[in-house]
């Protein structure tokens, strides 16, 4: 029998995140909440105002300012206090009440918009002229002004802003029913042992040696989401409903384009990314029909793509043992970058352990005063990554805000990739350089080769899985269960090629996906990893003006557009050549793979 998921409250406090250093008590953030009731009254004052004068313009902007740091604290505790059980009421109710309050403020800022689109070339430029204080918050105004064809009156706008709790309820609804509702049936072991199923479980349970435990595992989780599925296809469904709503609502083209404009990113980025893996899938047959010789199986099944195919090697790495290796792996980045690191090892930045009712995965949140990392630690290799994976975002989020004032200090999603991944390819790089051992070579390549699979072959096929929903819901097509069960397993099979069986079971994993609800967000997780492997091998090539260069990327936030922030790192993301040199990279290590493992 496997260990029972301990209680919240069993959980050493060291290895707890410090919620603390945002508010000591809930009682604290109730106190901001009140102040910051008084938001939309204060913004509503400023109605008619800030195309008439300069200063009251910069006054708001400044104000904007602080109502910011102020809601992005409070969202922060709100929604981490949350997911460290997602079964408390009252953090649900918290949470809630902030979004009827940014509802609310949205509602009283529909003006704000408008009126700055109203202001002529000619006066926009006298108003800078008067209010020097206003030159540095130009690129926002003028990200705003370029935006004039989707914006609409205030009336209009007052409407959408009202629309937002509505808008936000299918993630709402799916996180209730994935991380809170949802229960998975023991699975059983070859020898007849039981072994709990849960979000954070299910993985390591994938990882293992015994087939019929991880065949057993699959069977439980997917068989839950399969009698589910009619729900998960409703919450969805919703959700490009919504995404529908606002792209026509607004005027643009498509959902896809509505979802990158605001980071500035070109659609075709989007699809040359879809074009560039669809021509590189070969790789991706090559190394299914290794994985298959490897594990020497007759079949191929979805629940043997994690199962360890180099044999004799049990890896097991305690928190302690890998928090230490990523810090020695981050030795070409500098002194200065690792000492961030150890600042948030060692001042409890991390929640580490999975408890019940604890929000499955892992991610890095806030910025002020710090970040916040969760994770659901395995003691495995896959958590050893995480950790370097989770703190390569604190440490971006750190440098932005330490660098930029606060309306350039949130780096876009499209660049948020980038630096989680660069670390774990510094980490992975450390490691090989550091084995001579051929089997524990083999077992770091594979994992690396795992890297590649999960991020740039997995993520496009659920970043066209994404475009597929959303371009039938703009046709005016309904979103049922059955036909996105059918999409997926036509996918799965395209991707996976002739080399692997694809179970039937595995046309649901749309069902499981958080980031579905994102927004078009999990292609930037395969351009995300492909600019970083060109980041680290130039790191590890050219050594200090390649780190100076990424320190620049990481300090850089919004206050420029992310394909030129990107540049400044090396990597051009208009051009295919970052996607199809690493997959390049893909196909060498594959071959090494093969050759170890004669």
């Amino acid at each position: 029998m496997s260990e029972r998921i301990p209680q919240r409250n069993e959980i050493p406090a060291e290895h707890k995140w410090s919620i603390e250093d945002l508010y000591a008590t809930d009682a604290a953030w109730e106190q901001d909440l009140s102040k910051a009731k008084e938001f939309p009254a204060k913004i509503a004052s400023y109605k008619g105002l800030l195309s008439t004068d300069s200063a009251k313009l910069l006054e708001y902007l400044k104000y904007d300012d602080d109502m910011t740091v102020i809601l992005e604290n409070m969202i922060n505790y709100a929604q981490r206090k949350n997911d460290e059980d997602t079964r408390e009421a009252k953090y649900q109710d918290m949470v809630s009440r902030l979004e009827m309050l940014f509802v609310d403020i949205s509602g009283a800022s529909a003006f704000v918009t408008p009126e700055i689109l109203s202001i002529s070339d000619e006066t926009m430029e006298r108003f800078y002229k008067e209010q020097p204080g206003m030159e540095l918050y130009r690129l926002c105004i003028d990200r705003v002004r370029r935006r004039k064809a989707h914006i609409l009156s205030e009336a209009e706008e007052r409407i959408m802003a009202l629309s937002g709790d509505m808008t936000n309820s299918p993630d709402t609804i799916f996180s209730m029913l994935d991380d809170a509702d949802m229960k998975f049936p023991d699975a059983v072991d070859k020898d007849g042992n039981k072994h709990q199923v849960t979000h954070g479980s299910y993985i390591p349970l994938m990882h293992s040696n015994d087939r019929a435990l991880r065949k057993s595992a699959f069977e439980s989780l997917y068989g839950v989401y399969e009698n589910f599925k009619n729900t998960s296809a409703a919450v969805l469904a919703s959700q490009v409903k919504c995404l529908t709503f606002n792209a026509r609502a607004r005027r643009y083209e498509s959902t896809l384009e509505a979802a990158l404009s605001g980071n500035e990113v070109p659609v075709e980025v989007y699809k040359q990314l879809i074009e560039a893996v669809h021509e590189n899938m070969d790789y991706m047959y090559k190394y299914v029909k290794l994985r298959k010789k490897l594990l020497g199986v007759d079949e191929l099944h979805a629940y043997d793509l994690y199962a360890p195919i180099v044999s004799d090697i049990e890896v097991k790495i305690p928190f302690d043992q890998a928090k230490q290796e990523v810090y020695d792996s981050l030795a070409p980045m500098g002194e200065d970058y690792r000492a961030i690191f150890r600042e948030g090892i060692e001042n409890r930045w991390i929640d580490i352990y999975e408890n019940e009712g604890k929000r499955g995965g892992a991610y890095s949140a806030g910025g002020d005063p710090h970040p916040y990392v969760l994770l659901n630690q395995k003691d495995t290799l896959d958590s050893m990554f995480t950790i370097a994976h989770e703190m390569g975002h604190s440490l971006h989020t750190y440098y932005s805000m330490k660098n930029q004032p606060t309306a350039y200090a949130n780096y876009v999603i499209f660049v948020a990739e980038v630096a989680s991944t660069c670390n774990e390819v510094l980490l992975v790089k450390h490691l090989l350089a550091n084995t001579t051992d051929k089997k524990e070579r083999a077992y770091l390549i594979n994992h690396f080769l795992e890297q590649f699979r999960g991020t740039v072959y997995r993520q496009t096929m659920f970043a066209e899985f994404e475009l597929w929903m959303n371009e039938h819901a703009e046709k005016g097509e309904t979103l049922t269960a059955d036909m996105m069960c059918d999409a997926y397993y036509e996918l799965n099979k395209k991707y996976f090629g002739d080399g692997m069986t694809v179970d039937r079971l595995i046309s649901v994993e749309w069902a499981r996906i958080p980031h579905f609800f994102y927004n078009f967000y999990v292609f930037q997780y395969a351009t995300g990893f492909s600019a970083a492997v060109a980041i680290a091998n130039r790191i590890l090539t050219e050594g200090k003006p390649a780190v100076e260069d990424y320190i620049k990327f990481l300090s850089a936030g919004s206050s420029m557009d992310p394909i030129s922030v990107l540049k400044i790192a090396g990597v051009d993301m208009t051009t295919a050549q970052p996607v199809n040199d690493a997959l390049k990279l893909f196909n060498e290590l594959i071959d090494e793979m093969a050759a170890l493992a004669e």
